[in-house]
C-alpha cells in the first residue's frame, strides 16, 4: 500500500488478487461492504445502497467501544468495473468535518486489481489522517476478504 497527500486530498493505492469485477462488487454491494468496511474492530450492522448515478448510500458503523454513527452520500459516477465516485458525509459531523468526494479507480494488475483511492478536500490535516487510517485498515480487511490464504 502506498500513500501520497497533496494539499488536503488523500491518495491511497493497494493491489488485490481478486479481479476488477469481483473488487467492484465488493465496493458496491451492501452484502459485501458489510464484510470489510471500516477500521479494525468496527462493524457495519446496516448498509443501504442505491447504486445509480444520483442514488444514495447510508452505512451505520459501530466502533468497538462506542455508540453507532452514520455516513452517507450520493453516487456521482459509476463505470463498472473501473470507476466509482461518490460524496462522503458524516451524519453526526464534528465542526471540522465537511463533505468530501471519494474517487475509486480500478485497473488490471495481472489477474488482480490495482485499486486507487482519492478523497478530499478535507478541512483539516487531522480529518485527512483519520480517513487515511480508516481507509488503510479497511483496505487490509478488503484484502483479507478477497484474497485467498
Amino acid at each position: 500500500m502506498t500513500e501520497q497527500t497533496g494539499g488536503l486530498v488523500l491518495n491511497l493505492e493497494c493491489t488485490l488478487t481478486a479481479p476488477p469485477e469481483r473488487t467492484f462488487k465488493m465496493l458496491t454491494e451492501a452484502s459485501e461492504l458489510v464484510k470489510w468496511w471500516g477500521p479494525h474492530g468496527f462493524i457495519i450492522p446496516a448498509a443501504d445502497v442505491n447504486l445509480v448515478v444520483g442514488g444514495r448510500y447510508r452505512f451505520r458503523m459501530t466502533p468497538p467501544d462506542g455508540e453507532p454513527f452514520h455516513l452517507s452520500g450520493e453516487y456521482l459516477e459509476i463505470d463498472p468495473p473501473w470507476r466509482l465516485v461518490y460524496t462522503f458525509n458524516w451524519e453526526e459531523p464534528t465542526p471540522d468535518d465537511g463533505e468530501t468526494v471519494v474517487d475509486l479507480s480500478l485497473g488490471s494488475a495481472g489477474p488482480g486489481t490495482r485499486l486507487v483511492l482519492s478523497q478530499g478536500p478535507f478541512l483539516t490535516e487531522e480529518r485527512l489522517a483519520l480517513h487515511r487510517d480508516g481507509w488503510t485498515e479497511s483496505f487490509e480487511k478488503l484484502k483479507t476478504v478477497t484474497d485467498p490464504d
